[in-house]
């Protein structure tokens, strides 16, 4: 068979170089990284792509109050070549475990430069605003709310620290780390816009909830939620009702609960102010289609329209 003049060229060189040419045209290795939880992942595979291989540490219906990592998962964080961390619980115990197995490995804080609200108490008994902290300040992460990626403009920020962690270990990749960050980033901007549309005219903005994973959400689109239990303490009967007394007096008929925790209160209390228990799950990993889930959850439980 006679090829054509290029054909014959592409393979003399295939025959002479095969070796080196197909050594050079291996993608690079990806980027070996952990994350606390599960939205964390899906941050850094949606900035990085395919040049990252990720990992969380806390996986599904797992809670990082209570997770203690896996024999497994220590093995392979001893060849991790990146951590990111965001303050949820388990981290307090394990972080300095986790630096000491592997030095070499980066431990990148996606809290660093922003604004972090301290986690409500329960209502009724205390009257102290949790408010908010600068980054700068000295505080206990069992002290602080965690769940920042809840506001999707705080996950922008969370982005563009993921892209420039990445680039700076994959020097390489920068270009393609730059335009993951941006296209995510787009979508990030259209959830926060149909979540803004979808919530402004809920007349009625206070909601209670089981654990108080929601603050950053509440803070981003002008609600209140009220938390029944606080740092893994359920209240107990006068505390709970307080709780009922709050929720009937605000016509609150809605009680927001997540699978890892135990329903069994907030069944209680929903059968007390003849409500009913909605779940929705601020650590589940597919961010973007959850984070939707969640605001027509919210948009259909609380719908009072001005």
């Amino acid at each position: 068979m006679k090829f054509p003049p290029c054909k014959t060229l592409l393979l003399s060189l295939t025959l002479l170089f095969g070796p080196a040419i197909g050594a050079f045209a291996q993608p690079p290795a990806a980027l070996q990284v952990f994350t606390s939880v599960l939205p964390l992942k899906y941050f850094v595979e949606r900035v990085g792509g395919q040049r990252v291989a990720v990992q969380a540490m806390v996986g599904p219906g797992r809670s990082p109050a209570t997770y203690e990592p896996k024999p497994k998962q220590m093995a392979a964080l001893s060849r991790a070549q990146l951590y990111y961390r965001v303050g949820v619980p388990f981290e307090a115990v394990w972080m300095e475990r986790v630096a000491d197995l592997n030095p070499t490995m980066s431990i990148v804080d996606l809290r660093q430069g922003l604004k972090l609200r301290g986690l409500e108490h329960h209502h009724h008994d205390s009257e102290e605003d949790p408010g908010v902290h600068e980054p700068d300040q000295e505080v206990q992460d069992m002290e602080m709310d965690p769940h920042l990626w809840t506001d999707p403009n705080l996950v922008k920020q969370m982005a563009e620290h993921i892209r420039a962690t990445l680039s700076a270990a994959d020097p390489a990749g920068a270009a393609d780390y730059l335009a993951g960050a941006e296209a995510f980033i787009r979508d990030l901007d259209a959830l926060d816009h149909t979540i803004h549309q979808q919530l402004a005219t809920i007349k009625e903005r206070h909601f209670l909830v089981f654990h108080p994973s929601w603050g950053y959400f509440a803070a981003a689109y002008d609600l209140q939620q009220v938390a029944i239990e606080t740092s893994g303490k359920e209240p107990g009967p006068r505390a709970l009702a307080g709780i009922i007394e709050q929720a009937k007096a605000g016509n609150i008929s809605v009680i927001f609960v997540q699978q890892q925790f135990s329903r069994t209160t907030a069944a209680t209390i929903a059968r007390a102010i003849n409500g009913r228990v909605v779940a929705i799950d601020p650590l589940a990993e597919d961010y973007l289609a959850n984070m939707r889930r969640t605001a027509n959850a919210f948009a259909s439980s609380l719908e009072k329209p001005l």
